[in-house]
């Protein structure tokens, strides 16, 4: 198995977030029920039922991408697999740092992909992770940042056996955890979409279970 590098931390943590209001202000079960059909509500709704206007900002996913290709030392050529791409907003960035790229996207939400960067659409298909249309060890790297913990762990098991299969070489996932009470607590409360509630050291594990050679990280919600 591969090591944790984190890629998003910096990011994740710029986002303010008022971790109670989701269940002593609202009905929680309303906004997940409206979230977890990954439709408007969730990308372009209300900030109760999902990211609150998921919009393109220039230079946000910039230093993600540049720190990957450095890191991988990705090649100008490289082709690049982003499983869970939404509206393909970091795909973009890589094509931007490496105009001989390939990219490919996919999501299950209909309205992400319908929604995603115009300079992007044409690489982004509507799929879920669990059976990826793609050849094996076809990309030099595979990422999905922010789905997997979407997935209950038997669909985890398969997506990962997935990932390990069409990536070439490098490979990176991304998926909330916690390291304390208070980061579960947190995550608990603020979550819509999760369906696997691991804790870090569980997440190793259940790499090592599924197969997955690739390096890892997380996000925690302090």
């Amino acid at each position: 198995m591969g090591k944790m590098i984190d890629f998003v931390g910096t990011l994740h943590k710029s986002t303010k977030r008022d971790y109670t209001e989701r269940v002593c202000k609202y009905d929680k079960t309303a906004l997940v029920e409206k979230a977890l059909l990954f439709d408007h509500d969730y990308w372009d709704g209300d900030r109760t039922t999902g990211y609150g206007g998921y919009r393109y900002i220039p230079g946000r996913w910039t230093p993600v991408a540049r720190a990957m290709i450095e890191h991988y030392r990705l090649p100008d050529d490289a082709t690049i697999l982003d499983v869970g791409c939404g509206k393909g907003f970091l795909l973009y960035e890589f094509t931007q740092l490496l105009p001989k790229a390939t990219i490919a996207g996919i999501d299950i939400s209909a309205y992400g992909i319908q929604h995603a960067k115009e300079e992007v659409k044409p690489a982004l298909k509507i799929g879920n992770a669990i059976q990826l249309p793609f050849a094996d060890h076809s990309y030099d790297l595979v990422i999905s940042s922010g789905m997997l913990h979407n997935l209950a762990n038997f669909d985890l098991f398969k997506a990962l056996q997935e990932i390990e299969r069409v990536g070439k070489q490098h490979k990176w996932v991304m998926q909330e955890s916690y390291r304390n009470e208070r980061e579960r607590i947190n995550m608990l409360n603020w979550q819509l979409t999760q369906r696997t509630f691991f804790r870090t050291d569980e997440w190793e594990w259940f790499f090592k279970l599924a197969g997955y050679t690739g390096d890892f990280g997380f996000i925690f919600f302090e």
